[in-house]
C-alpha cells in the first residue's frame, strides 16, 4: 500500500532544540515561492490582530520571517485549567513553530492539527520550501516528501509542549497528527499507519489521530492495544462516541501492559458542525418550535456526551483498569469555531467547560475566549435542559444517528479534497523546482 510504504520510507527530521524553541530562531526563508501565494500576504507574516472593537490581539497568525516570543500575561486560558480542569488547545499549527510559545505563555498546553490545516500551512508559506527542495532533489516522491514536512512540524512542536507533559505526568502538553484520510475505512490500513507515525515522530507526547469510521474503531481498539495514544477524531453522534469509549477500553484491557498509565487518549467530539447542519434542516422544517431550536443542538448533544462519559469512566470495569495507572480518555470538545455570526462567539467554548476535557480553538475561538470568556463549571449545569433539546428534535423527525453519519462523511470527505489538493500543489511545486534546475 502506497499510503504504508511511504510512512516506512521517511526518515526521522531533526527536532527544534531547546536553543532555537527558546531563541526564536527559524529555516531560512526561500525566494521560490509556492504558486497559490498571492497579493494576501500580509495573513502569512507575523502581526497583530485586531477584533470588532480595535483591540490588540492576543495571538499570532502564522509567520514565515519568525516568531514572537513576547511574554504572555494571564488569561482566562489559565483559569480554565488551574479552576475548572478543562485543558485549552490550539487547533493549528504551521511554520515556525516558535509562533506557539506566546500561545503557550498565555495558557495554551496542547496542539491539534489535520490535513485541513496543513493543506493552508504549506500551500500559502515559502517556510516549507528549503526542506522541500531538500526532499524533492533527493528523491523523495511527493508524498513522502509531504509527511517528511509534516513530521518535523510535530517534532518541533512536541519539544515545545514537553515541560508540559512532564510537568503532567503525561496528561496534557500533547500535538496530534493525524493518519492519511484516504485511509478512514481501510481498518489495517489505519492501524499500520499509526505505528509507523508514532516510530517516526519518536516523540512521548504525540497523538496519533484516527477517525472514528465504523471500520477505524477496530483500529482505535489495536493502536491502544499497542502502546500507542490517540485522538479519536470526528465524533459527531452519542452512538458513535460510546463506540470510540469501548474501543478504547476494549484495547487497555488487551494490551497485556501492567502499567497503562502512559498509553492515554482523547475523544474529539464535534460541536459546530453539528448546528451548521441542523439549523439548516430546522428552517426547512420552518415551524416556530423548530426555529426556536436553532444554535442548541450541539451543545445539547455535547452535554449528553459528557453525562455519557461520566458514567462509562466509572464502575468495577474501570476501577480494575485504574488500579493499573489507566487515564480517562478525555473528551475534546472540536469544530469550535462559530459559523454563524448571529451566535455569541464563545457559544462552543463557555457552555462546555468541565473537568478532564479538552477545548480545541482555532485563532477565532482562542481569541474570544481569551478576551472575554468566562470561566465557570458549565458542562453538566443544565443536563435536563440539553435532554429535552435532543428528545424535542427528535420528537420533529430528525435522526441523530443519520445526522451523526452525515457529518462524518461529510468530515472525511473535506480532509480528503484538502489532502489530494496539497498533493497537487506540492506536484506542481516539484514540476516547477525541477525546471528551474536545468
Amino acid at each position: 500500500m502506497a499510503t504504508i510504504s511511504n510512512l516506512a520510507n521517511l526518515t526521522r527530521a531533526p527536532c527544534l532544540d531547546s536553543k532555537s524553541s527558546s531563541s526564536g530562531s527559524v529555516l531560512p526563508r526561500s525566494s521560490i515561492s509556492f504558486r497559490t501565494l498571492n497579493a494576501k500576504l500580509s495573513s502569512s507574516h507575523l502581526s497583530l490582530r485586531y477584533n470588532q472593537q480595535s483591540r490588540p490581539s492576543l495571538f499570532v497568525r502564522c509567520s514565515v520571517s519568525g516568531g514572537n516570543g513576547t511574554a504572555g500575561k494571564r488569561t482566562p486560558l489559565h483559569d480554565l485549567y488551574e479552576k475548572e480542569g478543562q485543558s485549552p488547545w490550539y487547533d493549528n499549527l504551521c511554520r515556525p513553530v516558535t509562533d506557539l510559545l506566546p500561545l503557550i505563555a498565555r495558557g495554551v498546553r496542547g496542539v491539534t492539527s489535520n490535513p485541513a490545516i496543513f493543506q493552508k500551512a504549506i500551500s500559502t508559506s515559502n517556510a516549507y520550501n528549503d526542506q522541500f527542495r531538500t526532499l524533492v532533489e533527493s528523491g523523495k516522491d511527493i508524498e513522502s516528501a509531504y509527511w517528511e514536512l509534516v513530521v518535523k512540524d510535530i517534532q518541533d512542536a512536541c519539544k515545545l509542549f514537553e515541560s508540559i507533559y512532564d510537568q503532567t505526568d503525561g496528561a496534557d502538553g500533547y500535538v496530534s497528527v493525524e493518519v492519511s484520510p484516504r485511509l478512514a475505512d481501510d481498518t489495517q490500513g489505519t492501524v499500520e499507519a499509526a505505528k509507523y507515525l508514532q516510530k517516526v515522530v519518536d516523540r512521548r507526547n504525540v497523538y496519533i489521530k484516527i477517525p472514528a469510521t465504523a471500520p477505524c474503531i477496530p483500529s482505535i481498539r489495536d493502536v491502544i492495544a499497542a502502546g500507542i495514544s490517540v485522538n479519536v477524531t470526528l465524533v459527531f453522534s452519542i452512538a458513535r462516541y460510546e463506540a470510540v469509549i469501548d474501543a478504547y477500553l476494549d484495547g487497555l484491557e488487551a494490551s497485556g501492559l501492567d502499567d497503562l498509565s502512559r498509553v492515554t487518549s482523547v475523544a474529539s467530539f464535534f460541536v459546530s458542525r453539528v448546528d451548521t447542519l441542523m439549523d439548516k434542516m430546522l428552517e426547512q422544517i420552518g415551524t416556530p418550535e423548530a426555529l426556536d431550536l436553532r444554535g442548541k443542538a450541539a451543545v445539547a448533544q455535547a452535554a449528553l456526551a459528557y453525562k455519557l462519559y461520566q458514567k462509562k469512566f466509572s464502575g468495577p470495569r474501570w476501577e480494575a483498569l485504574v488500579k493499573k495507572g489507566a487515564k480517562k480518555q478525555r473528551l475534546l470538545w472540536a469544530s469550535t469555531s462559530v459559523k454563524n455570526p448571529a451566535y455569541s462567539d464563545t457559544l462552543y467554548v463557555a457552555p462546555l467547560i468541565g473537568p478532564d476535557t479538552v477545548s480545541t480553538m482555532p485563532d477565532q475561538a482562542l481569541e474570544a475566549f481569551a478576551d472575554h470568556g468566562i470561566v465557570k463549571r458549565t458542562i453538566d449545569a443544565n443536563v435536563s435542559e440539553a435532554e429535552g433539546v435532543y428528545s424535542a428534535l427528535e420528537k420533529l423527525g430528525i435522526d441523530w444517528n443519520k445526522v451523526g453519519e452525515q457529518l462524518e462523511d461529510e468530515g472525511v470527505d473535506s480532509f480528503k479534497k484538502s489532502f489530494e489538493s496539497l498533493l497537487g500543489t506540492l506536484q506542481e511545486k516539484a514540476n516547477t523546482l525541477k525546471l528551474a534546475s536545468h
